[in-house]
């Protein structure tokens, strides 16, 4: 083969093991030309989706240049949706799924979602998350887990699989070896688990051994250390855990794809186009990036790096090539299974059928529900992490105000609580005067100034109903407290319903 050839196929080698994200509701042009030297998948983002006929047409230009095209997407049908960021997810995350644990119900709700991708186009999605959520302060996780429990996350990580793939979307376990016992979120930095080799197969891996048993092709690796495993190197960069526990000792021959590999968690330390490398050698297929560099010179240079690696003799062109055909083998496959599902776009009710049976009821209910007169709403805004939209809209007021006019609210954040201490009595209680008040959180066992404020405001008004979205903490203040299991659309409408006596 004449040197430039052989520059020109380590090339398509390179480019068919990324996953990017790019800018735009219609496909560049730098996107369509890399897909035609042999980008083999892409990943969308909000960015990329304003309704489901135009990302068809996205999906469908895409297409055009290879039919066997990978389109991702990072849908969890929970708090972290893209397919709905602007509206809020129409479907209730894996924490109120666990926490009706029924799993007849979860495989019903994951079809559903699979439909929904599959009519526009998706083939695979990075979901659902396997994580055990063993450590209520986990700032990265949380309500995304189906629960606290291994053996509830493996049944339902099973079910969620079966569901999604019924309907042709190919599904993700991740974030492989288990991303929830840790207290740091590796979009910024690097957190370690640090169980021992015991507590690791009890806890974290049988829920991933349940996936691969419900036929998942893809796994996603975590940007965490386990020192039980490897003291060195995080997951997403480290061959003993990736070929070692993923491939040998489970037995799992799909795809490996990493989370965003510009986060800190493996960035900070090795640079984007380290961290790549090292991932590579290591044992990933895809590189998933573009959620935050999403642009023609950030493949570029991810593609120079893999080139110049096989250069030095860093990264083989044996491992490049054995990436290339797992990824070439897993579009083939999961282009077979979306031919093999007719398209039906035609989405139930089924979601917010889930979110009304995942609430959950603290207190004397009776002495104040259901509302008898419209209430103040107040609402305590959290900072979320950034796998969760910031456009992401949520909450109880609106869903409230539609059902029962005359109802108003106030969202506030920590900062503008912190700038002036008399903003709860101005915003949250005078306008409460003689009227019902619903206190809204999310987290608040988990956010110190969240729980502070709550428990001033539950003091003035002893009688409050308070409306918790996030993680139930300890039983807290108020007369009332509603357990929604997250704050998709779909749960702010089921506690709506539930505050109005509408069930």
């Amino acid at each position: 083969m004449s040197s430039s050839k052989h520059s020109k196929e380590l090339r398509r080698l390179a480019l068919s093991v990324l996953q990017p994200g790019f800018v735009g509701t219609e496909a560049p042009e730098w996107v369509l030309r890399d897909i035609s030297d042999g980008l083999s998948s892409v990943v969308l983002f909000a960015r990329n989706i304003v309704s489901p006929e135009q990302v068809a047409r996205l999906t469908a230009q895409l297409r055009a240049e290879n039919p066997s095209l990978i389109i991702a997407i990072d849908e969890e049908a929970g708090d972290v949706t893209r397919i709905e960021s602007s509206t809020g997810s129409t479907r209730p995350g894996n924490f109120a799924l666990g926490a009706v644990d029924d799993v007849e119900l979860t495989e019903s709700v994951a079809r559903d979602l699979g439909r929904q991708l599959h009519a526009a186009g998706v083939s695979l999605n990075y979901a659902p998350s396997v994580d055990v959520n063993s450590n209520p302060d986990n700032p990265i996780i949380g309500v995304r887990s189906f629960g606290v429990d291994s053996t509830l996350v493996s049944r339902h990580a099973a079910a969620w699989i079966q569901g999604l793939q019924s309907a042709g979307v190919a599904a993700c376990a991740k974030h492989f070896p288990g991303h929830g016992d840790v207290a740091v979120d590796s979009h910024h930095g690097l957190p370690t688990y640090d169980a021992d080799l015991d507590e690791i197969a009890a806890q974290a891996l049988p829920p991933f051994r349940a996936a691969l048993a419900a036929g998942v092709r893809a796994v996603m690796s975590a940007h965490l250390l386990v020192p039980a495993y490897d003291p060195d190197l995080p997951a997403t960069l480290s061959s003993r855990i990736l070929n070692g526990l993923l491939r040998k000792e489970l037995g799992f021959d799909g795809l490996i794809v990493t989370d965003a590999i510009e986060m800190g968690g493996v960035t900070n330390r090795y640079g984007i186009e380290g961290a790549t490398v090292k991932a590579v050698v290591a044992g990933a297929d895809a590189i998933c990036v573009g959620g935050e560099h999403a642009d023609e010179a950030t493949v570029d240079l991810i593609v120079g790096a893999l080139l110049r690696a096989v250069s030095s003799g860093e990264l083989t062109e044996e491992r490049l090539a054995e990436a290339s055909e797992r990824v070439q083998a897993f579009a083939d496959w999961s282009t077979r299974m979306g031919q093999a599902v007719p398209v039906d776009p035609i989405s139930g009710d089924i979601g917010f059928v889930a979110a009304r049976r995942a609430i959950r009821l603290s207190g004397s209910a009776h002495d104040s529900l259901p509302l008898t007169a419209p209430p103040h709403v107040v609402e305590l805004v959290p900072s979320t992490n950034l796998a969760i939209g910031k456009e992401t809209p949520w909450g109880v007021a609106v869903p409230l105000r539609e059902r029962l006019p005359g109802t108003t609210f106030v969202r506030l954040l920590h900062q503008e609580l912190a700038a002036d201490p008399a903003i709860l009595e101005k915003y949250a209680l005078l306008p409460a005067s003689g009227r019902p008040l619903v206190i809204v959180v999310r987290d608040a066992s988990r956010n110190k100034w969240m729980g502070s404020a709550l428990a001033d405001l539950a003091k003035a008004r002893p009688d409050a109903i308070v409306v918790e979205m996030g993680l139930p903490g300890p039983s807290g203040p108020g007369a009332v407290q509603i357990f929604t299991h997250g704050a998709t659309a779909a749960s702010g409408v089921a506690a709506a319903e539930f505050l109005i006596g509408a069930r």
